[in-house]
């Protein structure tokens, strides 16, 4: 795997990770940074070896602390909405469409583009000394980088409002209250309980996972009636796969499943 000043790419067997490097700069998205972001998912998702991503943040302070204010406040409306607002927009929603589950590690404060990120993840484990929040109405902003609308789609309105509209940060265990993340784990376990779980997925059949997602990620996009004939469809395309077949006879014959990706 590659490394570049703002993001290492790296792999531990089936699982990659992206680790957002700028301490310094608490992690804050610049373009560069989020230009970089986007290079490494792109490959870890070419390497058919890869089977789920994991990201995080350099240090033991932040995930993603936000966007670079001073570049931010640089910037008029129409350079903004035709380059990192387009950025950013196309990276987050790289992640959301990813046919390769996505974790994120939250090591430390993810705010503003922070939580932003990991809510475009799958599943989200966060470290106890961590804070998430969408400060923006602080700066007289609101939430650009979709934040205004998952996060709405994730928790219950009334939550997500009060989160946008006074800016205050939820502690790890709020945040796993509210179903903003899975679970809390202690700082120092953080990364090898979500290595475990990433290669507890990377254990299951890569194409099946790659249906799924897909099936999950559509469905959520439809009215129910057309949800459940979409999955019916999908169901009856996994059991053209020799995965499934593998599962179901490694069930009956009581040994472990060999999956690959077939």
């Amino acid at each position: 795997m590659t490394s570049n000043v703002v993001v290492q790419v790296t792999s531990q067997g089936p699982v990659g990770q992206l680790t957002i490097n700028r301490p310094e700069a608490l992690n804050a998205l610049d373009v560069p940074t989020l230009l970089a972001l986007e290079a490494g998912l792109d490959e870890l998702e070419r390497n058919n070896e890869i089977r789920v991503i994991v990201v995080t943040g350099a240090g033991d302070k932040a995930f993603v602390a936000g966007g670079d204010i001073g570049d931010l406040d640089s910037r008029q409306g129409l350079a903004h909405y035709q380059e990192f607002a387009e950025i950013v927009h196309r990276v987050f929603r790289r992640f959301e469409d990813s046919d390769k589950p996505t974790i994120a590690a939250v090591n430390g404060w993810a705010l503003g583009g922070g939580t932003e990120l990991l809510l475009a993840t799958d599943i989200r484990l966060i470290s106890a000394k961590a804070r998430l929040g969408l400060p923006e109405i602080n700066l007289g902003l609101f939430p650009g980088a979709g934040g205004t609308q998952r996060l709405m789609r994730q928790i219950a309105p009334c939550k997500a409002k009060e989160m946008m509209f006074t800016g205050d940060q939820i502690s790890a265990e709020e945040a796993v209250s509210l179903g903003l993340c899975n679970r809390v784990v202690a700082h120092e376990a953080l990364m090898d309980e979500t290595l475990a779980l990433a290669s507890k997925i990377a254990s299951k059949s890569p194409l099946v996972l790659k249906l799924l997602k897909r099936n999950l990620r559509q469905g959520q996009e439809m009215p129910l009636g057309a949800a459940l004939a979409h999955e019916q469809a999908m169901i009856g395309l996994v059991l053209d796969t020799a995965d499934a077949h593998e599962g179901c006879r490694a069930f009956l014959e009581k040994r472990p499943a060999q999956f690959k990706g077939q």
